[in-house]
């Protein structure tokens, strides 16, 4: 409910702090006083259109705030919920402001959050109803006539059966359009999807094999160039001409040639020795000779080395070959080496959709008929019970009606069935409220047919016959009471009072019987201040209210006879 209301420098408005209690709210004063700049304030806290001329004049900007108490239950908070906002706690207060400017723009918050207009219309319309002579939001909304009707006399049993079933249809037309649509295109690429499973079937990819293939060919790739380094130094071993002398035989050749060079070798028992030139020339000869035999060594060595090498130039080729027709494929089609099983995969299924694809057409086609008919079935129970409740609930509203001074009027709840692609998840119908103010005139809706009085005081009806079963926890009434007076007037402010037993009422009136129902009493009065003219608002105690209540009987002059005569409504009111 509405808890607090802060306005600054709203037209005659300056500066205005209400504080708002449980029940019945009157707001009452002189015409032209500014109850109206009261319910505009409001307003702009629930969405409403904002305009630069609600800014008093001289300031910048005007700016309202609206505190509420909401239940944690209350569906406002799946709504924060849906748009990312998070209060810190479910029960803490929603405040909510509007902050407009003299050039007409505004700003709105949630709890210092900003939020769109839209989205604090949204909210508005979950915390409050406003029924006034020349602007209604809640009841005169007919998307909110079929939610009503059921709350007043439908099984909930029954909503979520047709709920249920509505949505297994859906999946399953869904489902249906969604594998014909995948049959459409796997039909129109056949030859291409057979043609491209063939090949990467022949291809045959496996997982993480491009790693492998590329690890295995480093390692080729490595191997074949050490046995190249190898084959290479046996080649300057070996002449490729076999008539070449190599080292092997340059060595001979020099130890042959050196050799001649040498005497005979030297008796044993000789007393001669050799001369130092002939030593150096024998160790020089015995120098080529281990040479020889180093060389000879290490060409043994090089040509086990090149028998022991693992170069296989065939297995690199495959390999590569490999990797590249892998490669190639992934180009084609788009993808990665990795991808590849994944994609063979995919396309071999779309094949075997293709292949299956009549007989799945099939089942789902049966699954949707067979939904749609469960919930048509549940949806003809829901209707039933709604054309029931219909009866029941014009009943009551027609009962409330001769009380509020309707009694030639006519309410009327209308079913209208809809088309089937109209069906949604509350059923095969949508309902309006209609009205036939006077005899003879047709029905129609609520909105456009009853005046601004008649409309209201239809609005209180409603109200009194379905109080409870609506979310909104404040309802704001506008002159309900215009045009009468008397026992009317009596009964609107006992339907009041007896509606505020649910919800918070406030209602501007000026029916004293009407204020005399009040829990709490509101007066506004314009004064003169430093020669500016200025709206206050005030909470009335009981000897002011006795005082605000004979003026509303009297007039200008208010008189013992006046007095006595709030004092005889004042009385009613406090032994109801």
């Amino acid at each position: 409910m509405l808890t607090h209301l802060s306005i600054r420098d709203v037209v005659l408005i300056e500066k205005l702090d209400l504080g708002f209690s449980p029940g019945l709210t009157v707001l009452t004063g002189e015409t032209g006083a500014g109850k109206s700049i009261l319910l505009d304030s409001l307003g702009l806290t629930l969405g409403e259109r904002a305009s630069g001329g609600l800014v008093r004049a001289g300031a910048a900007q005007a700016a309202v705030s609206a505190s509420f108490e909401v239940p944690s239950a209350h569906p406002v908070h799946d709504l924060l919920a849906e748009q990312g906002i998070r209060l810190d706690d479910p029960d803490e207060p929603i405040l909510l402001r509007r902050i407009v400017t003299a050039d007409a723009r505004s700003r709105a918050y949630l709890n210092d959050q900003p939020i769109g207009v839209a989205l604090l219309r949204r909210i508005g319309a979950l915390l409050v109803e406003i029924q006034g002579q020349h602007e209604q939001m809640g009841l005169a909304d007919q998307s909110t006539h079929l939610d009503l009707l059921d709350a007043f006399g439908v099984d909930p049993a029954l909503r979520n059966a047709v709920a249920r079933t509505y949505r297994s249809w859906i999946e399953a037309v869904a489902a249906l359009t969604t594998a014909r649509a995948e049959m459409e295109t796997a039909a129109r690429e056949e030859e291409w999807l057979r043609q491209s499973v063939e090949e990467l079937a022949t291809l045959a990819p496996r997982e993480n094999e491009e790693d492998d293939l590329a690890a295995l060919r480093a390692g080729l790739q490595q191997s074949e160039r050490r046995g190249e380094a190898i084959a290479a130094a046996l080649a300057e071993l070996t002449p490729r001409d076999r008539r070449a002398a190599g080292p092997a035989a340059a060595l001979r050749a020099a130890a042959r040639a050196l050799g001649r060079l040498l005497p005979a070798p030297l008796d044993p028992g000789s007393a001669q020795t050799a001369s130092p030139q002939q030593a150096r020339a024998q160790d020089a000869l015995t120098a080529l000779e281990k040479a020889e035999e180093a060389l000879a060594e290490a060409e043994t060595m090089l040509s086990r080395l090149a028998s022991d090498s693992d170069s296989d130039p065939r297995t690199l080729e495959e390999t590569e070959e490999r990797l590249f027709a892998l490669r190639a494929a992934a180009r084609k089609h788009g993808v990665a080496v990795p991808e590849l099983p994944e994609l063979l995969a995919s396309m071999q299924a779309r094949l075997a959709a293709l292949d299956s694809g009549n007989a799945r057409i099939a089942q789902l086609e049966a699954r949707a008929r067979d939904t749609r008919a469960a919930f048509e079935t549940e949806a003809t129970h829901l209707s039933a019970a709604r054309e029931t409740a219909a009866r029941r609930l014009e009943a009551a509203v027609t009962a409330e009606l001769r009380p509020v001074k309707l009694e030639r009027a006519r309410f009327l709840v209308s079913l209208l069935p809809l088309d089937p692609e109209a069906w949604t998840i509350r059923g095969r119908e949508q309902a309006a409220f209609l009205i036939a103010a006077n005899p003879g005139q047709p029905p129609g809706p609520l909105a456009k047919v009853a005046s601004g009085g008649e409309l209201s005081r239809l609005m209180l009806a409603l109200k009194v016959v379905l109080a409870g079963r609506s979310p909104v926890a404040t309802l704001v009434f506008d002159e309900v009471d215009s045009g009468v007076g008397g026992a009317t007037a009596s009964a609107i402010g006992d339907r009041l009072h007896q509606v505020a037993r649910d919800v918070q009422v406030l209602v501007v009136t000026h029916s004293p019987q009407v204020a005399a129902r009040g829990e709490t009493h509101l007066r506004v009065s314009k004064y003169l201040r430093q020669g500016r003219t200025e709206t206050l608002a005030e909470i009335l105690s009981p000897a002011a209210r006795r005082e605000e209540i004979a003026r509303m009987l009297a007039g200008d002059t208010v008189t013992d006879a006046a007095r006595a005569a709030a004092d005889s409504l004042l009385g009613t009111d406090e032994h109801a």
